[in-house]
């Protein structure tokens, strides 16, 4: 079927439940949980009769502004419900094992296909966020559909946070026409940016300390790894050090930067951000996954730390191989 054909069997299967469960993939982003609650919000106004739910496990508390989910149901309400996965490559990181029991699934997502899970699987890859994939929906069926405010600012900031502020690639017209369609809503920009890009000043020492200590491969990986220890020095989150991640992104001739941040079980949670290489096949070699340019990662160890970076530098070497004066 082709994307309109996806989108109408998408919209019959909604209107044919009366109970809908929007689930969503373990350590949500900020597309994860905008597109959830902005999908959910679309729902209950379209359909105020039907009971719409966003559920997952509590998750870090740096993405509250945007809303709060919903308590999860027992399993006897998934056995009538349609369940709506977003955001979510492969089954193994959907963050809610009750899905399984639903009659019917819809896989919603963008990242490179890994997996069909649902019984409908609609994956955009030319959309770098899903919740452009459901501020498109909307689009398609707005005759059908209803919008609001809340609904506007959750998909917005769901595009802002895995675009970058329509920094990285994948940003085209049709990113940037879905994002003009939402600022038509009435919701504060600067407000959001706030939130998400106002630091603490234990932050920005860390940043600091960053730029001072990390390292780099022959052929061009720059990478930090970030323990507990430092963790406990700068008084810092492992979530906001891990979102410091960019600041390793401009070094010339460097195509990879990694961060690798310790949990107290002394396992690494790495986050592989790239320019021009793609880097999900490395990615999905250490239990993890994600976009081109963009995935995440677990290692157990410094051995598997050292091996993972030398992977990185040889693939830059290959790319710089054959692309000579790669910046």
């Amino acid at each position: 079927m082709n994307n309109l054909e996806l989108k109408r069997a998408i919209l019959q299967k909604i209107e044919e439940f009366q109970t809908i469960i929007i689930a969503r993939h373990v350590k949500p982003d900020g597309d994860c949980i905008g597109s959830s609650l902005g999908l959910r919000e679309i729902l209950r106004l379209s359909f105020p009769e039907k009971r719409i739910l966003s559920v997952g496990r509590p998750a870090s508390s740096f993405f509250d502004f945007i809303g709060s989910e919903d308590p999860d149901v027992g399993e006897e309400i998934y056995r009538e419900a349609l369940v709506i996965v977003l955001d979510t490559a492969n089954r193994d990181r959907i963050d809610n094992e009750n899905y399984i029991r639903a009659p019917f699934v819809i896989k919603i997502d963008h990242h490179i296909p890994v997996e069909d899970y649902g019984h409908i699987n609609y994956v955009r890859e030319d959309l770098p966020a899903t919740a452009l994939i459901i501020a498109d929906f909307y689009e398609t069926f707005k005759n059908k559909l209803k919008m609001n405010s809340f609904a506007a600012r959750a998909l917005f900031i769901g595009t802002v946070t895995d675009t970058g502020r329509f920094k990285y690639s994948g940003v085209n017209a049709e990113t940037l026409k879905l994002a003009a369609m939402l600022l038509s809503y009435d919701f504060d920009i600067t407000k959001i940016y706030s939130y998400l890009y106002i630091r603490d000043i234990s932050e920005f020492k860390m940043h600091g300390y960053i730029l001072n200590k990390f390292k780099t491969t022959p052929r061009g990986v720059a990478y930090f790894v970030i323990t507990q220890r430092l963790l406990k020095k700068f008084n810092i989150s492992a979530e906001a050090a891990s979102s410091l991640i960019n600041v390793l992104d401009s070094i010339r001739g460097h195509l990879i930067w990694i961060f690798f941040v310790e949990n107290k079980k002394g396992v690494y949670r790495v986050r592989l951000r790239s320019r021009l290489i793609p880097i999900n096949e490395l990615a999905a070699r250490y239990e993890g996954g994600g976009h081109a340019q963009a995935s995440g990662a677990t290692v157990r160890g410094k051995g598997q730390i050292k091996k993972l970076v030398i992977e990185a530098d040889l693939l830059v070497g290959e790319y710089k191989d054959r692309n000579p004066g790669a910046f």
